[in-house]
């Protein structure tokens, strides 16, 4: 017969520490959810912002056409506008700058609508700068 030798336990058979494995899975589970989470967060509020500005140009178009008595500087050919219409500006301004407030990229929209319902709530169609925030805010639209 042949005889096998076992060791007995805690003689010559030492196991390999898994403490650098588990600190290194621990690491990279915390990096990864670090950057996991960053990227979400940032993805978060960039497309949210666009979807105001989006919305705000939108509700800009619906607001529909609007007046221009550069012209005629001491007439305002629309004394009264629909309920409707400057509510569909307001809700412009307040989504351009909130979308400004989320990324400064779409500051400049926020600026130009603002600056068209300054005009559009005084009543002022003769004013060149309103106009000229309209014509720009346009063209910011048609970019997003």
């Amino acid at each position: 017969m042949q005889q096998t030798l076992v060791p007995e336990a805690g003689v010559g058979t030492t196991e390999p520490s898994r403490r650098p494995q588990v600190v290194t899975a621990v690491a990279g589970f915390v990096i990864g959810g670090g950057v996991i989470g960053m990227l979400w967060a940032l993805s978060g509020v960039n497309a949210g912002a666009l979807e105001d500005a989006q919305d705000a140009c939108s509700a800009l178009a619906r607001v529909g056409t609007i007046p221009d008595t550069t012209d005629s500087p001491g007439d305002r050919t629309v004394a009264v506008l629909a309920p409707e219409i400057l509510h569909r500006m307001t809700a412009a301004r307040e989504l351009s700058a909130a979308a400004a407030a989320a990324s400064d990229t779409y500051r400049p929209l926020a600026e130009h609508i603002d600056g068209v319902s300054r005009m559009v709530f005084s009543l002022h169609f003769n004013e060149i700068a309103g106009q000229r925030h309209l014509a720009q805010a346009e063209q910011l639209c048609t970019q997003l």
